[in-house]
């Protein structure tokens, strides 16, 4: 419902004015709840699943033409937890944190470094990256190179213009023989990852920074997660 400038300050229909505005708000509300969110990519690696096998580094590798030398994604080794014969290794996956507030993004000068706002997926655009290394420098991460090959930076952008082109998962998704990875949209409180976030204790790595990583870990059971 309308209320005109002269209809307010004559005072005619006050109260309708008053209702009707109030009618708009509700509405308004409404509509905003219904509004559906842009999806928001997220992963979660379950580190008391993951085995070590590197299956998910290979098929990242293949999939996406990594030359050797250079990796999107390590799965890292603890030192040996316990003691012999019953010792355990804690496995760390590091990977783009697709961070929401993405800092390599902020100190690109040419535009390259960009966040795809139809998925919160954190990418780089080839024909603008000038390989200056920036990014490289500020992610707080450690998890950008530049491509031996292309010159240009490069990281895990979630199979974005592979597997998910084609619509499956993410390559390491698809490959890990344990299920420990679990990939989706977190924006949707029906997708995997959000209940799995839900229902297992996760945490992520250097939050304090403010960076809104999208990387969630299940923590190792036997010993501290990292920070």
């Amino acid at each position: 419902m309308s209320c005109t400038r002269r209809d307010f300050v004559s005072g005619a229909g006050a109260l309708i004015a008053v209702a009707g505005s109030g009618l708009a708000t509700s509405q308004l509300a409404l509509g905003s709840n219904n509004e559906e969110k842009p999806i928001r990519y997220a992963m979660l690696h379950d580190e008391q699943v993951c085995i070590g096998c590197t299956a998910c580094m290979e098929a990242c590798r293949e999939t996406n033409h990594v030359p050797e030398g250079v990796s999107r994604l390590e799965i890292i080794r603890s030192e040996p937890v316990g003691e012999f014969p019953n010792v355990k290794y804690e496995f760390f996956r590091q990977s783009c944190q697709h961070c929401t507030n993405a800092p390599c993004v902020k100190v690109c000068p040419t535009g390259a470094s960009f966040i795809d706002k139809s998925t919160g997926i954190v990418d780089v655009n080839r024909d603008l990256c000038v390989g200056c290394s920036y990014c490289i420098a500020v992610c707080p991460y450690r998890v950008r190179f530049i491509h031996p090959e292309k010159k240009t930076a490069d990281k895990c952008n979630f199979c974005r213009d592979t597997n998910l082109a084609q619509g499956k998962q993410p390559a390491c998704v698809e490959s890990c023989p344990t299920k420990a990875l679990t990939f989706g949209d977190l924006n949707d409180p029906n997708s995997e990852i959000s209940k799995a976030i839900k229902e297992k204790p996760v945490y992520r790595t250097k939050v304090e920074l403010g960076t809104q990583p999208n990387l969630y870990h299940v923590p190792f059971a036997h010993g501290e997660p990292r920070r």
